[in-house]
């Protein structure tokens, strides 16, 4: 018997420390496995993704969007989940792909969410073809050589990339998710709950029908959480879970110059030049610290509670290694870390346009400059107010601010005019309670395929339609990334590390094999 109180905290140490090394046993038994079924079937695995990467994606392209649709249609009826396109009562809708596996006697539910469509492309900008899946041995920055799949039975080096359009954003993230359940069914291990899987086809359009589709839909799509596979692991190369995203609102903002291109010696010095109205008038949106100075830009932030600041401050410090890897001597941000600096909104310039460049470019004043601008959100932030901020902000540096190109008796008025076009599908950010038992169980299965310590954030710098899920749904949403973080996600060659969809599938299959409490 012990013989104090010391004595009996030892021994319930030591079973607590027995019961952790069992449950890592029966993790790695469990992970084994799974490796074991990927591993058998690479070839086939690799062969369906190429497939799906060779399809273009790009949101707004609805024909080959269908086409999307359909193969992921075909993929998950060959795999038995009674799949069905869900689709918005609104025209030029992309369906969104639905199918669910039952469990007998289960009484709850969890959505499984991917999407498949991407960003725009210009092939000029891609070493390969987006739609031509292509493997290199290494990151191209890294030198990496084009190579070919080795013969059936060679291994596969996991460190190869395969580059494509949507490898990383998102398409990895729905072959991560089906291959998972291909190997708990290859091993007849059922979940506890019901698993719903749900793949959109507009998310990088900014989700705009979603809300139409979950009411459409609500009795399918009712569930006890979301939970998201979208977006890359730390950069650290840990796999994290994150329980929250920004929220996303895009503005093309337009200046006008001459109604007609003229000459730059002939006009210059007398002719205002777009391009620099322009300039100026971005250069007054943000301070050389980045700080964004539109008056209210953040009015109403919801301060992070004591577990998020907690987990930020548990994270890989990395920020030194990102500058060497990006090749910047300073960042903005006053001294604070990257972590800290994605739970505030930002203002980033996604591209400008004003005349031409390179062998192209011409002695001319040209007639416009556009700028597309991407507000970043986070909790406590609304996104019409921003976007209200914005025009506020513009009207109180002189410019008459307009939603169409001005009238000739506009011209004559208004020295300074400015177009400003609020782009469709914003919405809010979103973030869910850390201390919740779906959190807690989500946070386990994710570190039981891991012998590191899993990475926890508040939020996402990216951006999710969360805040569409759970304004139309009483539901929560975590997302479990699986992408590598350097996959060039959303710009030219972007590309998926092998081994990180195979550590993806891992980690999926423990999703959906989580049991939470209450």
């Amino acid at each position: 018997m012990p013989d104090s109180a010391g004595d009996v905290m030892k021994i319930v140490r030591k079973f607590l420390s027995a019961l952790a090394i069992t449950a890592a046993a029966c993790s790695l038994s469990f992970s084994q496995s799974v490796r074991d079924y990927r591993r058998a079937h690479e070839r086939q695995i690799i062969e369906e993704f190429t497939q799906l990467l060779a399809i273009p994606n790009v949101a707004s392209d609805r024909e080959n969007i269908r086409r999307n649709a359909e193969f992921i249609l075909g993929m998950m009826q060959r795999r038995g989940l009674n799949p069905q396109l869900l689709a918005a009562n609104s025209k030029q809708t992309s369906p969104a792909v639905y199918g669910e596996w039952k469990v007998q006697g289960a009484t709850r539910a969890v959505i499984l969410y991917a999407h498949y469509d991407g960003q725009p492309v210009d092939p000029k900008q891609w070493a390969t073809p987006p739609w031509q899946p292509t493997w290199r041995t290494a990151a191209l920055e890294s030198g990496g050589q084009i190579v070919t799949l080795p013969g059936n039975g060679q291994p596969i080096d996991p460190e190869w990339r395969l580059y494509a359009r949507a490898s990383s954003d998102d398409k990895a993230g729905v072959m991560g998710i089906l291959i998972a359940f291909d190997a708990l069914r290859a091993q007849n291990l059922t979940p506890s709950l019901n698993i719903k899987f749900l793949f959109e086809g507009e998310e990088e359009a900014g989700s705009p029908h979603l809300g139409e589709i979950i009411d459409l839909h609500k009795d399918l799509l009712q569930s006890d959480a979301w939970i998201i596979c979208d977006g890359p692991v730390h950069q650290s190369g840990r796999k994290q879970v994150v329980f929250g995203v920004r929220g996303d609102q895009n503005v093309d903002v337009t200046v006008y110059g001459a109604k007609r291109p003229l000459h730059s010696g002939h006009y210059g010095n007398w002719a205002p030049n777009p391009a620099i109205l322009l300039a100026r008038l971005l250069a007054s949106m943000k301070d050389d610290t980045g700080r964004v100075t539109i008056a209210g830009w953040y009015d109403g932030v919801e301060r992070l509670g004591e577990a998020e600041r907690r987990a930020i401050g548990e994270a890989p410090a990395y920020d030194d290694e990102l500058r060497a890897q990006l090749g910047l001597a300073r960042t903005e941000g006053n001294g604070k870390s990257l972590l800290e600096l994605i739970n505030q909104p930002s203002l980033n310039i996604n591209g400008m346009s004003s005349g031409d460049v390179g062998a192209l470019a011409r002695n001319v004043i040209p007639t416009t400059a556009t700028a597309v601008l991407d507000l970043r959100l986070v909790k406590g932030n609304d996104h019409h107010k921003q976007v209200q901020r914005l025009i506020d902000h513009i009207r109180k540096q002189g410019f008459y601010v307009i939603d169409h190109d001005p009238t000739d008796a506009e011209r004559k008025q208004h020295a300074l005019i400015a177009k400003v076009m609020a782009r469709s599908g914003g919405y809010n950010a979103e973030r869910t309670r850390m201390d919740l038992p779906i959190s807690i169980a989500v946070v386990e299965a994710v570190q039981s395929t891991s012998k590191e310590r899993i990475v926890k954030l508040p939020t996402s710098g990216g951006s999710l339609p969360l805040s569409i899920i759970t304004d139309h749904l009483r539901t929560v949403t975590l997302t479990v990334p699986i992408a590598n973080y350097d996959n060039n996600q959303h710009a030219e060659n972007e590309n998926i590390r092998l081994q990180n969809l195979w550590d993806g599938i891992e980690t999926w299959v423990a999703v959906m094999m989580i049991k939470p409490k209450n």
